[in-house]
């Protein structure tokens, strides 16, 4: 099926095909029809990586009267990266319509904010806390909602959002489309559901299509002071990726060294403005910039084409963050590489990942043979060929490589 099955306008197809998006996701297949046609609320379980926010933003820039000044969607996110990230996203698929997206989050000075919601707005993207504030404040009138829409609800209720929530709710008008999406669907989110859903239908993506399916995915064994050294190897590669590190001032300080060895890199982090970050991420995607040095507000949401590795430089806390972080690349049915650094003491946590995302890391030839005084934290673990064979957590095991 193509995105010209879906009953979308020639506008909207315009902008989609100017994204590079070939084919519809799974997610994108189920909602847009259901928000374009129908009248039921809906639930829908699926990953980042799956391009859920087109799913329910193309829809909803159809439905926005450009001439009626008045806030129309209401978008909800866990956190500012987040909130950022989605509404670049809609902003990137509303093509020539004249319709204003705004993000809202806190640690930023409120006062732009208000400035930017008086001139008119029709999308507003944001956290509860802050959207809760303005309504306070009022300087956002939601009584002309026409879309409530939750983005990973399941992080704002293990983030104790749900006051919150409940108190944005009740300030939308009762006629409206009410839209959550969660990676996971616990108890509370059904709850939640029942509490302020009318008829509505629960769309799960098949587990399959939550996970890039052309990743060669390898891990490199190697010690602190031989890990920049690694890296190069890697981008005398066609190099076109991210590296992942874990702090804000590891990202700075990496993207300067690589800057001063002649790559062409770049750091992207929370502390940055988001002119800045935005400049960052056009940089990458023309070309200009083809080493980016992130955390891991660059692996939620973002829609980065073509990239052709990621780099773990520091191992992921989680399973779910490395699957964040892979997702960037092996999209659209190109393919990828995805390597990750591990340092003495880190295999358990790289097998102990490998299992809960049921993947299979295979062992890079470019592991070095680490010095005797580093091998104590990890005897007897020198043999191992790859992670992942065995059953994965919670009895389920995804089929494939990605």
């Amino acid at each position: 099926m193509s995105f010209e099955n879906l009953g979308l306008s020639e506008a909207t197809l315009v902008a989609v095909r100017r994204k590079g998006f070939s084919r519809p996701t799974d997610i994108q297949r189920e909602v847009i029809p259901r928000l374009l046609e129908g009248d039921k609320d809906i639930i829908g379980q699926s990953q980042t990586g799956t391009g859920k926010t087109a799913a329910f933003a193309l829809p909803i820039l159809e439905a926005i009267d450009e001439e009626e000044k008045s806030v129309q969607a209401i978008i909800l996110t866990p956190t500012r990266e987040l909130a950022l990230q989605v509404a670049d996203e809609t902003k990137s698929l509303r093509g020539k319509r004249r319709v204003y997206i705004y993000a809202v989050y806190g640690g930023q000075p409120i006062g732009p904010q208000i400035r930017a919601l008086n001139r008119g707005v029709h999308v507003v993207v944001g956290t509860p806390g802050r959207v809760l504030d303005h309504i306070r404040r009022g300087t956002i009138d939601l009584r002309r909602v026409k879309f409530f829409i939750l983005d990973e609800a399941d992080r704002m209720l293990d983030m104790g959002f749900v006051d919150d929530i409940e108190a944005i709710f009740r300030e939308t008008p009762k006629r409206k489309r009410v839209l959550m999406f969660s990676a996971t669907m616990p108890r509370e989110i059904l709850r939640l559901a029942g509490r302020y859903m009318r008829d509505y239908e629960l769309i799960k993506v098949s587990e399959d299509e939550l996970v890039p399916g052309e990743v060669e995915q390898e891990y490199i064994e190697v010690v602190p002071a031989r890990k920049l050294s690694v890296l190069k190897k890697l981008l005398a590669d066609d190099f076109h990726g991210i590296v992942f590190c874990q702090t804000k001032r590891e990202t700075r300080e990496l993207s300067e060294k690589l800057r001063r060895a002649g790559y062409n890199a770049e750091a992207l982090n929370g502390d940055m403005t988001q002119r800045a970050r935005e400049s960052a991420l056009l940089r990458f995607r023309n070309g200009r910039t083809n080493v980016l040095v992130a955390t891991d507000v660059a692996a939620r949401g973002l829609d980065i084409r073509d990239v052709t590795h990621v780099v773990n430089y520091s191992l992921p806390m989680n399973a779910e963050d490395y699957v964040h972080r892979i997702g960037r690349t092996g999209r659209m049915g190109k393919k990828g590489r995805a390597v990750t650094f591990i340092m003495p003491g880190e295999f358990r946590r790289l097998r102990y990942i490998a299992q809960v995302a049921g993947v299979e890391i295979e062992k890079s030839e470019l592991s070095e043979d680490i010095p005797r005084e580093y091998r104590e934290d990890y005897r007897g673990n020198r043999g191992s060929r790859s992670y992942g064979r065995q059953r994965s957590y919670g009895g389920s095991r995804r089929r494939g490589r990605y």
